[in-house]
């Protein structure tokens, strides 16, 4: 790596790694080098199987788009895979919104239909994220005046073949679809799910199934019961409420998919009057700021 990339700061480390600033030598352009722990042997209690890394490097070698974390370089040794990715550096979407004195409804949708394109892309090329959620959506850059989304982190996602069926226990317990606590089959629609979620948070800054303990939050997801709380919804829209109401949905081949999302009139307006409703409609800031600063705290 070093004869290639000059290491710089870190920028961040996880439960098996360690994120660098990194210079490339032959362009002067700066990355982010994550340097991923691998096991020598199956079964062994350092570092993650050899295997989950190759997967997560075969996804981000499928995708291009403007809205999902580019793969730049790779090596790799027998203990260790280093992934030299995009440098994304406007920190995390909900972090910045939480900054702002007021957002519309029409701001919010500026950021989710970014989000929307990213992963319909994704699922047209037959990949699901299967972990969606605040911490995993990112700004490019954010002292510009249309910041771009990043989707990060596809440590989790699994490319969907026909006739092959995927059940998987994981996720962050308040984002994951009812289907995956079930141990039922998981597809491109356990995304969707997601997307309903932190969408009900962005408005409102309430998060629909937080129970007081984890237990409490998935049986509250398995029931699929929900509600638009008046005191946090009164500047919420109806077509915004419609937009969640269509993808908190328990059965998912009922959910809308990203490409209906996007047609879905919240998202694209049909009339003037459907437009106005939109920019005169706006999220719950005090609310979601006290969402955003108690999330800071469990991590």
């Amino acid at each position: 790596v070093e004869d290639l990339y000059e290491l710089l700061e870190k920028l961040g480390s996880g439960h098996f790694g360690v994120v660098k600033r990194c210079r490339e030598r032959s362009t002067g352009t700066f990355y982010a080098a994550k340097f991923v722990k691998t096991q020598r042997c199956r079964g062994s209690r350092l570092g993650l199987e050899k295997t989950q890394v190759e997967r997560e490097v075969a996804v981000l070698r499928q995708l291009d788009h403007p809205n999902i974390m580019r793969l730049h370089d790779l090596f790799t040794s027998r203990t260790e895979t280093v992934l030299v990715l995009e440098l994304i550096g406007g920190g995390e979407l909900f972090d910045f919104i939480a900054e702002k004195e007021m957002l519309t409804e029409e701001e919010a949708i500026e950021f989710l239909g970014q989000i929307l394109r990213g992963v319909e892309y994704m699922h047209a090329h037959h990949i699901a994220h299967f972990d969606l959620k605040p911490e995993n959506i990112m700004l490019q850059e954010k002292d510009i005046p249309k910041p771009q989304i990043k989707i990060i982190d596809f440590g989790l996602a699994q490319r969907l073949e026909d006739g092959v069926t995927f059940k998987s226990l994981c996720g962050t317990p308040q984002y994951i679809a009812p289907e995956v606590i079930n141990y039922e089959p998981l597809s491109a629609a356990t995304d969707m799910w997601s997307i309903g979620v932190i969408t009900y948070i962005l408005l409102s800054g309430l998060s629909p199934f937080q129970g007081e303990t984890d237990a409490e939050t998935l049986s509250n997801i398995v029931d699929g019961t929900y509600e638009f709380e008046e005191r946090c919804f009164s500047q919420t829209s109806d077509m915004a409420k419609d937009f969640i109401r269509q993808l908190l949905v328990k059965d998912p081949a009922h959910r809308l998919t990203a490409t209906e999302c996007l047609v879905h009139p919240w998202i694209k307006p049909l009339s003037r009057k459907q437009e106005v409703k939109r920019s005169r409609s706006s999220i719950n800031m005090k609310n979601f700021r006290r969402f955003n600063a108690r999330r800071k705290w469990k991590v």
